[in-house]
């Protein structure tokens, strides 16, 4: 998958960028808050996925500018593909978007089409950060190979909620217990679909974390990842979603609904579980130190690549949001060597970090994206 040419103007402090990337190496070059990340966040956006940044739709639009407007072209091995995108600061809520100049109604819409990895300086805290950080790289990461698991996941945000809510309810007296139920079921349903994708996911994540993480420390070390379900003591081989796996999670729902009712909300489920990573068996979240940890996230993130690339047939884009600098040299040479075969963007304020590469170096210097050429 290469992204031939992108052009962003309006985005944050984007101005008339437009460029033509080079198909392996780019390099976003230039001093802090000068708009690399927007640029790299303004292709992001093009996945169909949320800004990894947090960035709510009304401030896509930079301060001066009545509108945002993003066109991205890529190639994949059936057909070369376009986006387009605008938000205007009068209706930030209609944005107009299409896909080979289709209207697509959200920007979830495009998700699957154009598959890139984001890797931030933020990322390299994975292994230590919380488990919703981790269940999050998860589902994103099994939903770039399953599209419909997208939908899984919506649905049981939506059942969660409602079930809590009443809840909520049964605790002041305005609801009967008895109304659990019928959330239950659905619950439990939905629930264990996802606990089954996720497992599968990290035990093929697993083999491929175990043999980057080998590379790292010199065969020194053994890294393993497993999915850890406050449902289910053991997942290995399972794949019942609709049998006994069911029948299990409904009857956790069933047998805690007292405690659930006193704490206000559904203590149990695939929303309270973790992919816990172990050293030597040792847990890195609580024994692993600072580099065992980033080493940690860093196998986790190019396994992630890796993963897509071989089940899909097509290498994913890279985006490394300044994650160099935060690296030893070490480090940095084991990412350069893991993503060969891989459209690259690199933000960096020094371009030295990069070394001798063929590719495309551009400046970034208030909003406005130059390629240097030589």
């Amino acid at each position: 998958m290469i992204i031939t040419h992108v052009c962003a103007d309006g985005y944050k402090n984007l101005s008339g960028a437009d460029i033509y990337p080079h198909e392996k190496m780019n390099i976003l070059w230039g001093d802090n808050a000068q708009g690399k990340t927007n640029f790299i966040e303004a292709v992001w956006l093009m996945t169909g996925c949320r800004s990894f940044r947090g960035t709510r739709d009304r401030d896509f639009i930079g301060f001066d500018k009545d509108k945002a407007s993003i066109s991205l072209e890529f190639k994949e091995s059936f057909r070369p593909q376009k986006i387009d995108f605008e938000v205007k600061k009068s209706s930030v809520k209609d944005k107009c978007i299409a896909l080979n100049g289709v209207k697509v109604p959200l920007l979830s819409r495009l998700f699957g089409n154009l598959k890139c990895v984001v890797f931030t300086p933020e990322d390299l805290a994975l292994a230590k950060g919380s488990p919703d950080n981790r269940r999050s790289f998860i589902d994103l990461s099994a939903s770039q190979l399953k599209k419909s698991f997208v939908y899984a996941l919506n649905k049981y945000d939506v059942l969660l909620s409602q079930r809590n809510a009443l809840i909520k309810d049964i605790a002041f007296g305005r609801a009967d217990k008895s109304m659990l139920d019928v959330w239950d079921v659905q619950l439990a349903k939905t629930g264990a679909y996802i606990s089954v994708i996720r497992n599968t996911y990290c035990n093929n994540l697993n083999s491929y974390t175990e043999s980057l993480y080998n590379k790292i420390t010199d065969g020194n070390e053994t890294l393993k990842l497993y999915y850890q379900s406050t449902i289910y003591k053991r997942l290995e081989g399972r794949t019942d979603h609709e049998g006994e796996l069911f029948e299990i999670y409904l009857q956790k729902l069933r047998s805690g609904a007292d405690d659930d009712i006193r704490a206000g909300y559904t203590l149990c489920g695939i929303h309270r579980d973790d992919v816990c990573a172990t050293i030597n068996g040792l847990p890195v979240r609580e024994f692993g130190s600072q580099g065992q940890q980033r080493s940690t996230a860093l196998a986790m993130k190019i396994a992630q690549a890796k993963i897509i690339k071989d089940q899909t047939g097509e290498a994913p884009v890279m985006l490394l949001d300044d994650v160099l600098s935060e690296l030893d040299t070490g480090r940095q040479r084991f990412i350069l060597e893991n993503i060969e075969g891989m459209q690259v963007f690199i933000t960096c304020c020094d371009r030295r970090v990069i070394g001798n590469s063929d590719g495309k170096i551009f400046s970034v210097k208030g909003g406005t994206v130059t390629e240097l050429k030589g």
